[in-house]
């Protein structure tokens, strides 16, 4: 994919040019670069609006290669039409991943990971009506056959449910109805469980290594994909690297790169009654 955008990779760069590091190739440390080129599976953990975060899974992909790139942020139909045509601009990836109707921050921050490597990419974006399935009727029901293969047909242990629901009233700003929280870790499970089963097919169609472009949330070793692939297909050897800011991330990683906070508006003023 390197050669259809470079003269919209060079804007984008051009846009987020102050947030690099003094010369390029010096924001992952070699040994965990070495650790990266180990592994089956890499999974690139960011926060979505954070660009740095992005450059950091541009140069993990540019030093990997890749035989596939998985990400969250597309839809397998977009994935299907990106592999199908080359593009030749940002304004045609954008219309051939409808990523304007897709609520993701803007595409030029994911430019330099689109242009890191010359791979397949694969979606796992959960589609609106299987995350409204899934809190209507829970994630085994959302993911359909493949639910008992991965696991959504056994129940969290209580423990490990409290947990789940206190994050995401944590992350909701702790303005969420206690009832919906259950249906927000339900959907949180599903998302993991449908990245994993993207993965496992890149990984079979073309050989791996595979790379993948995720939030921490779903990254995180914990509780988040490695616990799916741990499952399906225990012999994967899955590195994870998690991205925090300002030295604040929740989870386990195998490592974690820090950068600076991206400036952005509280996420809670929209729930301030006073």
């Amino acid at each position: 994919m390197k050669q259809f955008f470079a003269a919209g990779l060079a804007l984008a760069l051009c846009l987020i040019a102050p947030l690099r590091a003094a010369s390029a190739g010096e924001l992952i440390p070699e040994d965990i670069l070495a650790a990266m080129r180990q592994a089956d599976v890499v999974i690139l953990g960011e926060t979505h609006d954070n660009p740095r975060h992005h450059l950091v899974q541009a140069e993990a992909i540019a030093a990997l290669q890749p035989g596939a790139v998985v990400w969250e942020m597309l839809t397998e139909e977009g994935a299907q039409r990106l592999r199908r045509k080359a593009v030749n601009d940002p304004a045609e990836l954008e219309r051939i991943l409808q990523w304007a109707e897709l609520g993701w921050p803007p595409l030029a921050m994911y430019l330099p990971v689109f242009e890191a490597a010359d791979a397949p990419v694969y979606g796992a974006l959960v589609p609106r009506a299987a995350a409204r399935a899934a809190m209507e009727t829970g994630a085994a029901a959302a993911m359909g056959a493949d639910a008992a293969r991965f696991g959504l047909t056994v129940p969290l242990a209580e423990a490990d449910q409290a947990a789940r629901e206190a994050d995401q009233q944590a992350a909701h700003c702790n303005a969420m109805p206690p009832e919906m929280l259950p249906q927000l870790v339900a959907i949180q499970r599903l998302r993991d469980a449908v990245l994993a089963r993207a993965i496992l097919r890149a990984q079979d169609e073309t050989g791996g290594p595979v790379a993948v472009i995720t939030g921490n949330g779903h990254a995180r070793a914990d509780r988040g994909i490695p616990v799916f692939l741990s499952r399906i297909s225990p012999g994967l050897r899955v590195y994870v690297l998690g991205q925090s800011e300002g030295g604040l991330i929740e989870g386990r990683f195998d490592a974690v790169i820090d950068s600076p906070a991206a400036p952005r508006e509280d996420p809670c003023a929209a729930f301030d009654k006073s």
